[in-house]
């Protein structure tokens, strides 16, 4: 009988098992992984900032939305530039992803309200026009019952956030999500401000009608047609 096949002397039910112990090479990786993960458990989970695998995604993503905000500059938190964005699709996906991420927990996946207030009806307690929403983002509202995000997102996160919640409304049908609050009122639909109305104004073509119409000299005589022979 070969060295691999001799049985251990152990029984157990009637079962004996072969003496054949793991290969060298598998053994050295186990304990190798063993080994590696103490200092990289003391490494990452340290509690040291920056170190985490979860501060490493957020550099990342602050990185990659430094590259893309160098496309717009630093957006002011008014209503002309909120309602600038509310239906620019490239950018209110950036606005979506800053939801997803920090908003979902209290408004829910369609804002509809969980343990915060619905976003998608017409009744709002710190909102009375469109540029409102980025102030209640920024400062928060209700006591800090609505955190301030000022001291944690870019000026444009909060900006297009703004944007995106302000396209929710009347998203989903009427009655759906959670009730109103007691102290929060109606307000009127969204109104672009004036200065972004006369832009869009000004920016639109030009119909025929409004084009200036040639007028006709007072003394030009109409030409003269001669009888047929």
């Amino acid at each position: 009988m070969s060295e691999k096949d001799q049985l251990r002397t152990h029984v157990y039910d009637g079962i004996q098992e072969y003496d054949n112990p793991m290969p060298g090479w598998w053994v050295m990786l186990f304990w190798g992984g063993i080994f590696f993960a103490i200092p990289y458990w003391l490494y990452y989970e340290s509690g040291v900032p920056g170190r985490s695998v979860y501060d490493n995604y957020n550099q990342a993503v602050a990185d990659n939305l430094r590259l893309q905000f160098e496309e717009i500059g630093e957006l002011s938190l008014d209503s002309a530039t909120v309602y600038k964005f509310k239906d620019d699709p490239k950018w209110l996906k950036v606005g979506a992803s800053v939801y997803e991420m920090h908003c979902v927990a209290c408004h829910a996946a369609k804002a509809e309200g969980k343990v915060g207030p619905n976003l998608t009806d017409d009744y709002w307690i710190h909102v009375k026009e469109i540029g409102d929403i980025a102030k209640v983002v920024e400062k928060g509202a209700n006591g800090q019952a609505m955190p301030a995000w000022g001291n944690r997102l870019h000026p444009n996160e909060i900006v297009l956030v703004a944007s995106y919640i302000a396209g929710l409304r009347g998203s989903l049908p009427a009655g759906t999500g959670k009730a109103p609050e007691k102290n929060a009122k109606q307000i009127p639909d969204w109104k672009a401000p004036a200065g972004e109305k006369a832009k869009t104004e000004a920016e639109s073509p030009q119909t025929d009608d409004s084009k200036p119409q040639k007028e006709a000299p007072e003394n030009e005589k109409p030409p003269e047609t001669k009888p047929a022979l």
